[in-house]
């Protein structure tokens, strides 16, 4: 093998036809770029959302209510479901670290514990917010509540 005989594959290449030089060419004058306007032109940018002057559909469709910003989020354990739970994993301690190992919650959800359901086992609570029912439930059956921020 010699540098001067190297070629490429059978079928690797293949010759294009060169634009923008001409009729000659085969791809005439406009060089396969369509006829006049701002799309033929170096630069162009669609405009993001533009129906082509009709009124585009954010502004004809009717705006409803109020998304607020701050509103706070919690993942909800009722008492029945929390004693489910305790079952399977059996929990030393209901808290945020503990629902993240077992891959219950993720990493930065917060924790709500709601009163429904029963009750039957003693836990430590550590979440962030309680309901005043689940609260007096936990602590008649000698849990105790650590309210987290």
């Amino acid at each position: 093998m010699k540098l001067h005989t190297l070629k490429p594959a059978e079928g690797s290449t293949h010759k294009e036809k060169r634009l923008g030089r001409g009729e000659a060419s085969g791809k005439g004058g406009t060089s396969t770029k369509g006829n006049k306007g701002s799309q033929q032109r170096a630069g162009y940018q669609r405009k993001n959302a533009h129906e082509g002057g009709q009124m585009p559909i954010q502004r004809r469709i009717p705006k409803r209510g109020f998304k607020n910003p701050d509103r706070l989020e919690y993942n909800v354990f009722n008492l029945g479901q929390i004693e489910q739970l305790n079952e399977k994993y059996a929990f030393a301690e209901f808290s945020i670290e503990s629902l993240y190992s077992n891959g219950l919650i993720s990493k930065t959800d917060k924790v709500k514990v709601l009163g429904n359901g029963e009750l039957k086992s003693k836990l430590l609570f550590k979440v962030n917010a309680i309901s005043a029912k689940a609260k007096e439930t936990i602590e008649s059956l000698g849990g105790s509540v650590e309210i987290l921020n």
